[in-house]
């Protein structure tokens, strides 16, 4: 029985209820991470013994899959785009804003599907997009292939914010802080691609190239499709 089969308890304390346990272990997880999120401390947030949670939630994994598809409502659209493309990048880059409100999202972003119904909503959009362009494998692993790279690029992205508060450094002063390292190494002449990179790429910010990078997912989508027999 999966959390969102369980019943609710018939004669449930006022004012307790899930909704109220939701959004009290987003704002726990949102101020410090998962691991500040147990059932103990939603709990205390509401001013309530644990053992009246257990009515609703049976363990902390149950907690969160609650949590992973609450979020999942603020990526999907009000209105989905009619074109496959617009409808798969409205899709990835509200994906990419919600973990950045919530950054622990990526945390679990990439496992198995979330079973809720704004997870299947948001599983039935991407679907949805392609569906009649191309047999149902080929539509399948184009989302697969689309995920992977939102995944990839959010936890990226935030695994660079987490540094920066870790160490207090912004991107601009670790690369300064690094940089006669760098320097040294590269002078060395073993890393000659490398050093292409460092003195004649163009450095964009993180925004830029999510969205070059899906773009060129999508291109490889298209190309399929294309391909795809009818």
């Amino acid at each position: 029985m999966t959390v969102w089969d369980r019943p609710k308890p018939p004669n449930p304390p006022v004012p307790l209820d899930r909704e109220r346990i939701i959004a009290a272990a987003i704002a726990l997880a949102d101020e410090g991470g998962l691991e500040a999120v147990s059932l103990r401390r939603v709990a205390a947030r509401l001013n309530a013994g644990p053992m009246r949670l257990y009515g609703y939630i049976a363990t902390k994994d149950e907690l969160l899959d609650l949590l992973v598809d609450e979020v999942h409502a603020e990526i999907l659209p009000e209105d989905q785009p009619g074109d496959w493309r617009a409808a798969l990048s409205v899709l990835a880059h509200r994906t990419r804003q919600a973990a950045l409100r919530h950054e622990w999202l990526a945390d679990l972003l990439g496992g198995r599907p979330t079973l809720g119904p704004n997870g299947l909503a948001v599983a039935e959009a991407n679907l949805a997009a392609l569906d009649g362009l191309a047999d149902i494998d080929t539509v399948m692993r184009a989302v697969e292939t689309v995920s992977a790279y939102v995944t990839g690029a959010i936890r990226r992205e935030i695994a660079n914010l987490r540094a920066e508060r870790a160490t207090g450094l912004s991107k601009r002063d670790w690369q300064r802080a690094s940089g006669p390292h760098v320097t040294r190494m590269l002078a060395t002449g073993r890393f000659p691609a490398l050093t292409r990179a460092v003195h004649d790429g163009t450095e964009v910010d993180a925004e830029a190239s999510f969205a070059t990078g899906l773009d060129w997912v999508l291109d490889a989508v298209a190309a399929k499709l294309t391909r795809a027999p009818a």
